[in-house]
């Protein structure tokens, strides 16, 4: 966030004595990505509250909604950009200040960096939101280095290419909104409960059928809360088993799945009779064969 500040303060007034809508439009980019930040830290912030009453499974979707918010913000900054830059277009242009095309560079060396250590964090965490925050960074440094290569052009050029840099923050909107419907896309399908990777529903499944005394699992159900992930299971035993062996046995599930898989926060598993016996090689005290 204090690296944020300071861009946008710097680029903006290099852009204003540079004579640099380009670096102009990037200084507001990066306002945004002051913004988003602020975002991104209270949806961090609301999600590891505790569950309550009135949010029995916790806050975790509100990791998804600041992510979808950050999203937002890059649809309105790529829209900002193209609208600034098309009406710089039809006026009459001054060629850039060769020194803000020094200005960029660095510019595009520290938001490259920022972006680098965001998404390695976002990763490590599984959390969408900080990804989407680490991409906010990545399209400011290809506002950056997008501006950069219009202000070369321009001065290399002469006044006959003045509105090069334009043309570049034009390009670099596109970009923008391309990048912002990239992280929508996958905030929406994670507040709309969209099912996972299958190979991790097939890890849960296997690693719940593993258990002693489950017959077979007959349905696998899993969705991701923030960072966390919640299981529905349909275990089948067998139908004269006792309630309390049963009842051991669905505790085993869910401590088999919750041990091997720390992501996952909660398994909630359904008994059912199985259908036919098949041979068990263990069990649960007192089942013997399933």
């Amino acid at each position: 966030m204090i690296v944020n500040t300071l861009l946008a303060g710097g680029k903006t007034v290099a852009g204003v004595l540079g004579h640099s809508h380009a670096l102009v439009a990037d200084g507001i980019e990066s306002l945004a990505d002051l913004l988003s930040s602020i975002i991104v830290w209270r949806g961090l912030v609301v999600a590891a509250a505790p569950p309550d009453a009135d949010h029995p499974y916790g806050h975790g979707k509100a990791e998804p909604i600041a992510a979808a918010v950050v999203a937002t913000m890059l649809f309105l900054a790529a829209a900002w950009i193209a609208v600034t830059s098309v009406v710089e277009l039809m006026q009459p242009h001054q060629g850039p200040a060769p020194f803000t095309l020094v200005v960029l560079i660095v510019v595009v060396v520290v938001k490259e960096a920022l972006f680098r250590f965001v998404l390695h964090e976002g990763r490590a965490l599984d959390n969408l939101a900080v990804k989407s925050d680490a991409w906010h960074h990545r399209s400011d440094a290809i506002t950056s280095l997008a501006a950069g290569i219009g202000i070369s052009i321009a001065l290399v050029g002469g006044p006959a290419y003045a509105r090069a840099d334009d043309v570049a923050a034009l390009v670099a909107a596109g970009i923008i909104a391309w990048n912002g419907w990239r992280l929508l896309r996958g905030t929406l399908a994670e507040l709309m409960d969209t099912a996972p990777d299958p190979e991790f529903n097939a890890r849960v499944s296997d690693l719940a059928a593993a258990t002693a005394g489950v017959v077979r699992i007959e349905k696998c159900r899993v969705r991701k809360m923030g960072g966390e992930y919640f299981v529905d299971l349909h275990v089948e035993v067998a139908p004269e088993m006792p309630v309390r062996v049963a009842h051991e046995i669905a505790h085993a599930v869910k401590d088999r799945v919750r041990g091997a898989l720390p992501a996952v926060a909660d398994v909630l598993v359904h008994l059912e009779p199985a259908r036919e016996q098949v041979p068990q090689a263990g069990g649960a005290a007192g089942v013997g064969r399933v």
